[in-house]
């Protein structure tokens, strides 16, 4: 096993504006103090991300004095109206909506909202502070600061039960629900809302960690961003226990022992994960999806920025079943269908890279050869209803799982990990969307069943992919590209359904590589330490370790690959993702 120094708290270096951040609310008012005196009149408004604080923010906000507070949530409709609002997006199953269009003032109540707006008018002179969910709806500010806060945050705080959705008193309802409503509505509505709040906010407000805020003037965050969409870089992985999880990196990473175990790493979910910006001895903790929504030219590129929009669409991620089970069986969604039933416009399709296995380690991957689909649903139905478990062994292959093997699993593809073996999954981002056709008979952490969504799966397997056809199209497709003193260059995938092309490179020299005009997400599959470097020094070099994934943006162009510390005198590898032109 490589011995790593995964970093697991990743930092990009802002230059320029050490000046410009404060941590505490003490520092923050008193920075903010000398904005909201200029005038007679001072508007104030502090909109913030689903999910804030808000009672810790009207504390602190209450300490400045305001002749008028405000909050926007008054205006907001109540609880049933924003049901019948959103019932055809939420469903009434337990895990998929539809993803919502909606716009932030469907949310509030027309008259209240003038309500608060004319009240803010009459106000003669003092301070007046508009704060909470669309608050910039009330006034556009004097002073304008936005309130963030990663996802990753807001479902920890669903998860202990502090926080139910958004104008919704449903802390107790069931977690899957509350992230669902999220994830399909919620952060959709609001990434839509912040987006031009970040091109002209005066400061962003960090209230990542509960009376621990961070604050940033609004210069300082657009240029830390415009740098980040520059240079190579990581996000904030963060771990995850699950009921079949293993140890692995558990132990490779360091992380909590008392932990059961650690099924996920997201790695590189930039809809998920955290960024940190560094200003001088200020730490700033906001989503990455930030820098997607400020520059996707810079970061995407022009392609595939035109094909997908202000949306990531490469993940990387971990899933440990070392010392853990098997995965949930499972299939993911034609394009045709994630398009028809959820509204979402391209689908999971995705690959296991194996960075370590147990001897007998094995992938679940396709039908076996002279499978009758009816005779599979019916065991796979009667397995649901308890009557007995799926004969996995009649119906599915399993392939012998190696260190370094690749398997291709484009959308329609029946399929999961066994246990043993800690993969790398290389996929398109829309993660949500795996319909488990069998759960081994487990329940969940929560000691609820595991929800299994034959319904849908059934509809989407694609029973043409039978062991003929995926050992010839889906197994360790490795062909060599190109090689040179020291180096070599492998296409390892992924098969042509799938937009995501990958290479891996062999290497004890230093390797070039180039963006040509598309994000690139990388891994260091083995060795030690690399360095990433421009060979025109564009960027500050960038050291990364063993299973660390980092971002290139389209903007770096040429950028070079080299043994670096520890991994001076190894054979490293890396695999490399983009999106296919």
């Amino acid at each position: 096993m490589t011995v790593t120094t995964y970093d697991k708290f990743p930092e990009v270096p802002i230059k320029g504006f050490d000046n410009q951040a404060w941590q505490g609310w003490r520092n923050i008012l008193t920075a903010l103090k000398p904005r909201l005196t200029q005038k007679p009149k001072t508007v104030l408004v502090i909109d913030c991300y689903p999910g804030v604080r808000l009672a810790e923010l009207e504390r602190e906000i209450a300490s400045l004095s305001p002749a008028l507070l405000i909050s926007a949530e008054n205006a907001r409709r109540d609880e049933q109206a924003l049901h019948e609002l959103l019932a055809r997006n939420l469903t009434d199953d337990r895990v998929f909506g539809v993803l919502s269009c909606h716009q932030l003032p469907e949310f509030f109540e027309p008259d209240r909202l003038e309500a608060l707006r004319q009240q803010v008018a009459d106000a003669q002179s003092g301070l007046v502070i508009v704060y909470g969910p669309g608050a910039s709806l009330v006034h556009a500010g004097d002073v304008l600061v936005y309130a963030d806060l990663p996802r990753w945050e807001i479902q920890m705080r669903m998860r202990s039960g502090e926080l139910g959705n958004w104008g919704v008193e449903n802390q107790h309802e069931d977690i899957l629900r509350r992230y669902k409503r999220a994830f399909f509505i919620e952060w959709r509505v609001f990434d839509k809302h912040k987006t031009p709040l970040l091109k002209r906010a005066d400061f962003l407000l960090d209230t990542t960690v509960s009376d621990e805020p961070a604050m940033v003037s609004g210069e300082a965050l657009r240029a830390g961003l415009a740098q980040t969409a520059e240079q190579p870089f990581r996000v904030v992985p963060f771990f995850d226990p699950g009921v079949w999880g293993g140890q692995w990196m558990k132990n490779q990473f360091d992380l909590d022992p008392s932990k059961p175990n650690y099924a996920w790493c997201f790695d590189c979910v930039p809809e998920e994960n955290s960024l940190l910006l560094r200003f001088g001895d200020v730490r700033i903790e906001i989503p990455s999806l930030d820098v997607v929504l400020l520059h996707p030219r810079e970061l995407l590129g022009e392609k595939v920025h035109a094909r997908f929009g202000a949306e990531f669409p490469i993940r990387f991620d971990f899933l440990d079943t070392i010392g853990g089970q098997n995965l949930s069986f499972q299939v993911h969604p034609l394009t045709e269908y994630i398009q028809q039933q959820f509204g979402m416009h391209y689908t999971q399709d995705e690959s296991y890279y194996i960075l370590e296995a147990e001897p007998g380690a094995v992938v679940y991957l396709g039908t076996k050869t002279g499978t009758d689909p009816a005779a599979m649903i019916d065991d796979l139905h009667q397995a649901a209803q308890g009557e007995k478990a799926f004969d996995d062994e009649r119906f599915v292959n399993q392939i012998p799982a190696r260190k370094h093997d690749h398997f291709l699993i484009p959308a329609g593809t029946v399929h999961c990990s066994g246990f043993g073996t800690m993969v790398l999954e290389i996929s398109a981002t829309p993660y949500i969307f795996t319909f488990k056709l069998w759960d081994w008979g487990r329940l969940g952490l929560d000691g609820l069943p595991r929800p299994v969504h034959l319904a849908h799966g059934e509809q989407v397997i694609d029973w043409q992919r039978d062991t003929q056809w995926v050992h010839k199209h889906l197994v360790n497709r490795i062909e060599p590209v190109a090689e040179g003193e020291g180096w070599r260059e492998e296409r390892t995938g992924l098969h042509e359904r799938e937009f995501i092309e990958t290479r891996r490179h062999w290497f004890t020299t230093p390797v070039t590589h180039h963006t040509d005009g598309g994000v690139n997400v990388l891994n260091l599959v083995e060795g030690a330490e690399a360095r990433v470097e421009s060979p025109t020094g564009a960027f500050a070099p960038f050291v990364v370790h063993y299973a660390e994934t980092f971002i290139v943006p389209a903007s770096v162009g040429e950028y070079r690959i080299s043994p670096w510390g520890k991994g001076i005198g190894q054979q490293l590898a890396t695999v490399k993702a983009w999106v296919r032109g």
